[in-house]
């Protein structure tokens, strides 16, 4: 693998970095009791009041909680496993190395943009400029070759191109679904609170929803980029997914209101997703090699 040493250094400062910020997040109980907040719309927001997500909301605090278990019991296992395996010369493990990157990268520039102003602050931007840098390096890595070359004849592109247009779709639906309606009638749209944007939807929408789209084209054409974008999608896929049902969960303990299609859809995503990575990675040939 091209860079493999930096990459290899990067990716164990985002270890190092994550273990630290999601243990914090998930087992800081100190009590720090914030006033009830009316915003600028006037809606009235219940802070959680404790740990390191003490002025965030009870519903944001919930969810990065459970953001932070997923990264701790999931996210960071795949990255010491793929990077022990790109050691090996192991495609396999390039390709889940770049894709749990993805994740990262994804989760702590969330982290950055949307989480209250809290201690760690700088950890989460230290987090997503490492996470991004190593993306960058890993999808580098394979420029210049066809990567389809190295899966078998049953890499499953049709049906990942059929995956990934429905996840585009309801992604882009669900979301301007809640953004839309309050543009007409003055008001903040659902989990705003009192936070300056929605930052979830704001990457979703502009990045997720194109390169769902993206990938699923560029898969039908059967180019080598659409074969290393689905591994990046299906990982994502997997990660949110199980850190969404978590964050579900979540959130009824803590009294937040969850839909029903919440409650249903990520878990069936997580599973699907289990189902496809598995299957790609049955694909890659015996004798494809990483880059």
């Amino acid at each position: 693998m091209k860079n493999r040493k930096i990459v290899t250094i990067l990716t164990l400062l985002i270890i190092a970095l994550s273990v630290i910020s999601a243990i914090t997040g998930i087992f800081s109980n100190n009590v720090d009791v914030h006033a009830d907040i009316t915003t600028v719309r006037g809606e009235i927001v219940q802070l959680y009041n404790k740990g390191l997500y003490a002025r965030d909301s009870v519903s944001v605090a919930a969810q990065a909680i459970a953001q932070d278990i997923i990264t701790l019991i999931v996210g960071i296992p795949l990255l010491s496993i793929s990077l022990f395996m790109i050691r090996k010369g192991s495609l396999k493990g390039t390709l889940l190395l770049t894709g749990t990157l993805g994740y990262f990268l994804y989760t702590y520039a969330s982290y950055a943009f949307i989480i209250m102003y809290n201690p760690f602050f700088l950890v989460y931007v230290a987090l997503m400029a490492l996470s991004f840098y190593a993306f960058t390096l890993c999808m580098m890595s394979f420029q210049g070759h066809d990567l389809k070359q190295s899966f078998t004849d049953k890499f499953p592109a049709k049906s990942l191109c059929a995956l990934f247009s429905f996840l585009g779709l309801m992604l882009c639906l669900m979301w301007l679904g809640r953004i839309i309606p309050p543009l007409f009638s003055d008001t903040a749209p659902y989990g705003l609170e009192h936070y300056s944007t929605l930052g979830i939807q704001t990457l979703d929408l502009g990045f997720i929803v194109p390169a769902c789209f993206v990938t699923a084209g560029l898969l039908w054409r059967k180019r080598s980029w659409g074969y290393l974008l689905s591994v990046v999608l299906v990982l994502k896929m997997i990660t949110m997914s199980t850190a969404v049902s978590a964050m579900v969960v979540s959130m009824l303990i803590n009294g937040v209101d969850v839909s029903i299609v919440e409650m249903i859809v990520f878990p069936a995503f997580t599973l699907l997703s289990i189902v496809f990575i598995t299957k790609i990675l049955r694909e890659v040939k015996k004798e494809a090699r990483q880059f």
